[in-house]
């Protein structure tokens, strides 16, 4: 095919509503070496796609200052040392920013097959969500099957997909949402308890849940006054995984909780982990989730779609929380 030299993106005029998302036409990325160059069929919507454009998530120096960080579409170009890719396999990509745009570069090691019998809005789902949700739940904090796990904002595209890998593999999964419509999404992807957490005292409902013994692992995207409250439920040896500030950054604790309950706290977000380290997770989703997706027993929930030139309308839904799964916007033609 012929690749033009300029595309359709969206950019962020600058820091403010969703308002400041508008269309511009940009030449088509260069490509390195070691990347791919996708045509984009869709495009993942994400909470750091919000932060950056209200100014909050600085844009790495090496990054593309676009936002959006999954695609999923056609593989149209590589770079002379771009592994084992052709030109017209199928793709989803976890990107270095530049999602919101026709074509997106992407380092070729953060690239994966569309699943079996998936399409590209729900392969575009996946990136974001996936790698974070493995990276923190299973190779940071351990979880095991046989072990419990507390999933704040289950109704999230993270709380869905934890819920449905925990589920997965093995572990009891309770969840917290803020509806009685979203406690059932939850427990309709396999949380075993979901709590109304604006109805119910979640630390007393999940304290009870557990017979008292607690949780021993946390997926925390909220942190503030969540924090001492999810320490409160670890149990000895347990692993506290903070993913996002949405309740605030800072909170008081005891530590000495930590001390005797033996509680490791830790903390990550994706953009800032390097090619190799991003590269590996990838290489663990394909031998360990891809399987799940292809045997039906993993799916990304795809609660509504906008065109690239309705971001602003998509960020206003992200920002509402009234959604359920992810977001997807898809790219015309």
């Amino acid at each position: 095919m012929t690749i033009p030299n300029e595309m359709k993106a969206i950019d962020i005029k600058e820091p403010g509503g969703p308002e400041m998302l508008v269309p511009v036409t940009v030449p088509i990325p260069e490509l390195t070496s070691d990347q791919v160059l996708i045509k984009n069929e869709a495009v993942g919507v994400n909470r750091p796609d919000v932060a950056q454009r209200t100014g909050n998530y600085p844009v790495p120096p090496d990054a593309n200052p676009l936002p959006g960080l999954e695609v999923a579409g056609e593989v149209v170009a590589m770079g002379s040392e771009a592994g084992n890719w052709e030109v017209g396999e199928k793709v989803t990509a976890l990107t270095h920013g530049g999602g919101y745009a026709e074509y997106t570069a992407v380092h070729h090691g953060h690239c994966l097959p569309w699943p079996e019998g998936f399409d590209a809005l729900l392969s575009a789902a996946i990136p974001e969500t996936y790698f974070t949700v493995y990276y923190n739940v299973f190779t940071r904090a351990g979880l095991q099957a046989g072990e419990t796990i507390l999933v704040h904002g289950g109704s999230s595209g993270i709380g869905h997909a934890a819920i449905q890998l925990a589920h997965a593999f093995g572990a009891k999964v309770i969840a917290t949402a803020g509806s009685s419509e979203k406690c059932e999404f939850c427990e309709d992807a396999g949380a075993d308890k979901a709590i109304n957490y604006k109805v119910e005292d979640w630390e007393a409902v999940a304290k009870d849940y557990t017979d008292g013994n607690g949780v021993n692992v946390v997926l925390d995207i909220v942190a503030g006054d969540y924090v001492q409250k999810n320490l409160n439920l670890l149990a000895r040896d347990g692993r506290y995984a903070a993913l996002a500030l949405l309740g605030g950054a800072k909170a008081e604790i005891n530590m000495g909780r930590i001390l005797r309950q033996r509680i490791t706290l830790s903390g990550s977000t994706l953009r800032p982990q390097t090619t190799a380290e991003k590269a590996n997770i990838a290489a663990n989703l394909k031998s360990e989730v891809w399987p799940l997706f292809e045997g039906g027993k993993v799916r990304p929930h795809v609660h509504e779609t906008f065109f690239l030139e309705e971001a602003p309308k998509a960020h206003m839904l992200m920002e509402s929380s009234a959604h359920m799964g992810k977001i997807i916007l898809k790219i015309a033609g």
